[in-house]
């Protein structure tokens, strides 16, 4: 089947998801609901979907990005702890109380895109002292900064009042129980402003899957490339930790199992990994909510069975890797 025909019938079954899945949780409502479960509907499950689309997008098109920068199935946004620099970024912000916004967008969210700006330099810039983006210096890299990260959230913590340190602890979570149309609103601007960057470098991305020596030979601006991949990936996870916490392996997942089924042309890959990114987190977080129904009532959090089903992803890949097999 062509890869054409596969992204139209990806797109399909998206929308009919997004249709459906608002529809179940605790319990399901018909789309003819009136009154309070209307209300439950249109108000609370229809943002939240959006708001897991959205989130799942953007994650899976920053761990594509991040992979065919670094030339390595195992660089996502998790793995070279820009989540964790996100949530540094977002965690000093409330510490510090501040409550103000800047052209609509909250000054969380910019908080949490500095800290993954941040984090992806350090890591960017120690694998270059390297002398390369090896898959162990990539990942030990990452690993360090994401602890040493942690542990700064951690003492942030320790130094905070009752409130603060809650608000922390719900975040680190990552779960979407609270997404409303403000935060959809709030995701909107990143989703944007990185997916454009992103589509307008599929060629750009394609040659750097090849070799940065051949994207040069074709006339590639590398530094200038790298420099807004870097840019549109950081704002969309500063974007989404900001408001859901860090939820991890969303951005490897995605971008591998798409590019099994679609191929590896960025120009197909950028808008299958879109549409699958979202889909994957909307299904995880719908059937977070059906869980919820039939067990105690308290919500499993997203990022807890994103992580559940990611461990084992990420221990097969790293297996195949070393048995040399190229993913």
């Amino acid at each position: 089947m062509k890869p054409l025909i596969k992204l139209l019938l990806l797109t399909l079954i998206t929308l009919g998801i997004l249709v459906l899945s608002p529809l179940q949780g605790m319990e399901f409502i018909p789309i003819n609901a009136s009154g309070q479960e209307r209300e439950i509907l249109m108000n609370i499950r229809l943002p939240r979907v959006l708001c897991a689309f959205s989130t799942g997008a953007m994650l899976a098109l920053s761990g594509m990005a991040f992979q065919a920068l670094f030339r390595n199935p195992l660089a996502t946004p998790f793995t070279l702890g820009v989540s964790s620099g996100a949530a540094l970024g977002a965690a000093v912000f409330i510490r510090l109380g501040f409550a103000f916004s800047l052209l609509g967008i909250s000054a969380v969210s910019l908080a949490a895109f500095i800290g993954a700006l941040l984090s992806i330099l350090l890591v960017y810039g120690l694998t270059r002292l390297k002398g390369g983006f090896s898959t162990p210096t990539l990942l030990l890299s990452g690993i360090a900064i994401s602890f040493f990260f942690s542990s700064l959230i951690l003492f942030i913590q320790y130094l905070s009042g009752l409130s603060h340190s809650f608000r922390i602890v719900h975040w680190m979570m990552g779960t979407l129980s609270t997404a409303g149309y403000s935060q959809l609103i709030n995701l909107l601007p990143f989703l944007f402003s990185g997916g454009v960057i992103l589509t307008l470098l599929t060629r750009e991305m394609n040659l750097f899957m090849v070799g940065e020596d051949i994207a040069i030979s074709r006339g590639v601006n590398t530094g200038l490339v790298k420099k807004l991949i870097f840019l549109a990936a950081s704002l969309m996870v500063g974007g989404v930790v900001a408001v859901c916490g860090p939820i991890g392996f969303v951005g490897m997942m995605s971008p591998h199992i798409c590019r099994l089924i679609f191929g590896a042309d960025h120009r197909i890959l950028t808008p299958a990994v879109f549409l699958f990114g979202g889909l994957f987190l909307v299904l995880c977080d719908t059937a977070t909510r059906m869980l919820s129904g039939l067990t105690s009532g308290a919500e499993l959090p997203v990022g807890v069975l994103t992580a559940l089903l990611g461990g084992p992803f990420f221990i097969i890949l790293l297996l195949n890797r070393k048995s040399g097999l190229d993913l």
